[in-house]
């Protein structure tokens, strides 16, 4: 059972007493789990499920499982969200207004997130409690690649009235992780509208893989702003910490660019459906504040019609072909058909002009271009490309195209490197024919180009890019495609097969990814698709566990029920009995 100090008992004891209550059920930690009592008692905060749940276990309800050492106390006090404070002294470079701004949104999402977890209805104890929050840091650099350093170390200690929590950290992002295991290490207790913190607990932790990714796809179903922000609030409470934006297919092109704006224009479902360059500026900045990276994709050279189809009244010839044509098999693997076109010089320059206006609103650390599903045969039906190939000495073979396919990628990437102003910059494509293993070193340079696999977990040719020296993503596709299971032949993975999709230990191996495809889910449906789906993902690519989904079930519940208290309506994981009842659903089925 949770210990109480003494004072804290008496005062809430008065509380409960009178206070007319039904009476409720109480559980005990007895090896390991909550255990629900044979009858209901009066109402008693120390024998809650939240408070069990808090403290039973080797890591309570913390999510992802820590790396490192974890030692949770059993021992709580009440506290109140006006009561936490932060001493921020210790943050390198603090007076840096960058560094500044960031710690203060980092600060402000923790204090945020204390109030939404009583509906900023908390009682106040008493005697009261302080909560001061040491954060340090070892250094001022607030960029985000693959190689951030996103470790930290948190302690907790209880001296008299006051609790004393000290996150370290190498970096800012790292210090915000730990700020949201400290979250954890709260609960709020409906039996006496509370706020609990553990009073002792120490925790090390850093994540297995440096790359853990959420795809949100606005291509197909235009996204509110309102919507990824929220989606990125989740992605912070399971640290995940890159936003893979989808944001334009051939269906539609909703980014609206200054120097070519009729690409919104033309592919926007509508005028109120585009998100403006600000727009993403303050996209990145709120992810930021929550340590998630954004990764823009601009789709090419397929994917990409709607948007598109202004080039010739504009003098400019086509800028891709088979836009919209049908039947659509004849021309691509999904309708609406388009693909960019080659052969047109014009199409570099407006892919110059975009590349300029996305560098100049926020900083760029990688950049998608999609690169999968290119239709050789939609190429082949265009005489202006076929001329074109002819031309240059080429013939019409399937190894001349994929010659212009490879061609088409490299030519891109020389575009952005002359208004990057380096050679540096990754460029992630997904898996193709062009990413074979036997024949990618002849199209695609493995220190520019990663790799993301939408592959089968059987499949091995994650094993053998990394072998040839590839840096790969992730992204397995009978596992974390989370549209799976709603269209076609395709199979529904719950979240215990995503989270004992087990990776690769290897040089190169980046992390992964859970795919959210849009065709078939908009603002209404999104949130129980991917949530708490993507969170057993997270905990994979945070913790890497050897242990399977079993041992995660409870806690995972938790994490759920976190997800719901922070505004996301997340699927849920089992039946409420079975919640209460932990161990009496095992092999049922039910929450399989």
């Amino acid at each position: 059972m949770v210990s109480f100090e003494v004072s804290v008992i008496v005062i809430s004891a008065v509380v409960i007493f009178n206070a007319q209550r039904t009476a409720a059920w109480s559980w005990t930690c007895v090896d390991k789990a909550c255990v629900r009592s044979d009858t209901p008692q009066d109402p008693d905060p120390s024998t809650s499920l939240e408070l069990c749940r808090l403290t039973c276990g080797d890591a309570g309800a913390l999510w992802p499982l820590p790396t490192g050492q974890v030692a949770i106390s059993d021992k709580v006090r009440f506290i109140h969200p006006s009561d936490v404070s932060f001493n921020l002294s210790s943050v390198t470079d603090f007076r840096a207004y960058s560094v500044q701004l960031l710690t203060t949104r980092m600060t402000r999402k923790f204090q945020d997130d204390l109030q939404r977890m009583c509906d900023s209805n908390c009682t106040v104890p008493e005697p009261r409690t302080s909560v001061t929050i040491d954060l340090v840091t070892a250094s001022g650099d607030l960029t985000q690649n693959w190689l951030t350093d996103e470790g930290y170390s948190l302690e907790v200690q209880t001296r008299g009235n006051q609790v004393t929590v000290v996150i370290q950290a190498e970096t800012l992002y790292g210090a915000r992780h730990g700020l949201e295991t400290l979250s954890q290490l709260m609960t709020y207790i409906p039996t006496n509208k509370q706020l609990v913190v553990i009073t002792t607990a120490k925790v090390s932790d850093k994540p297995a893989y440096p790359h853990r990714g959420l795809l949100l796809d606005s291509g197909r179903h235009y996204l509110p702003l309102t919507t990824i922000e929220r989606t990125i609030d989740a992605m912070a409470s399971v640290k995940l910490n890159v936003l893979h934006w989808h944001i334009s297919d051939s269906q539609s092109f909703p980014l609206a660019l200054d120097r070519v704006p009729q690409l919104a224009r033309f592919g926007a479902y509508s005028p109120a459906e585009v998100y403006s360059l600000s727009n993403v500026s303050d996209l990145v900045s709120y992810a930021r504040a929550r340590g998630v990276r954004i990764l823009l994709e601009l789709d090419m050279p397929a994917h990409a019609g709607n948007g598109w189809q202004w080039g010739e009244t504009a003098g400019l010839g086509a800028l891709a072909v088979c836009v919209n044509r049908q039947p659509w098999r004849k021309y691509c693997l999904q309708p609406p058909c388009g693909q960019l076109n080659p052969a047109n010089p014009a199409l570099y320059d407006v892919l110059r002009d975009v590349f300029k206006d996305i560098i100049q609103h926020f900083s760029v650390d990688a950049i998608h271009m999609g690169g999968d599903e290119v239709a050789l045969f939609c190429w082949n039906q265009s005489t202006e490309v076929t001329d074109w190939m002819k031309a240059k000495g080429k013939g019409l073979t399937e190894a001349d195209f994929m010659d212009v396919w490879g061609d088409f990628h490299n030519k891109v990437m020389q575009v952005w490197d002359q208004e990057v102003g380096n050679s540096k910059t990754p460029v992630v494509l997904w898996t193709s024919h062009l990413t074979d293993p036997d024949t990618i070193q002849q199209y695609l340079s493995r220190d520019r180009y990663v790799i993301e696999a939408w592959t089968d977990a059987i499949d091995p040719t994650v094993d053998r890019l990394l072998s040839l020296g590839y840096r790969v993503i992730v992204a397995t596709r009978d596992t974390w495609y989370l549209d799976h299971g709603f269209w076609g032949q395709t199979t529904y993975h719950s979240w215990r097969r995503a989270y004992e999709n087990r990776l690769p230990v290897k040089p190169g191996l980046l992390g992964g990814e859970a795919a959210m495809w849009g065709e078939l889910v908009d603002d209404s449906n999104i949130d129980s698709r991917v949530w708490p789906r993507a969170a057993a993902v997270a905990e994979r690519l945070w913790s890497n566990p050897t242990s399977d989904s079993n041992a995660a079930e409870y806690r995972m519940v938790a994490a759920r029920d976190r997800l719901v208290q922070r505004g996301i309506q997340a699927e849920a994981v089992m039946p409420q009995w079975c919640q209460q009842n932990q161990g009496g659903c095992a092999g049922s089925g039910n929450n399989s």
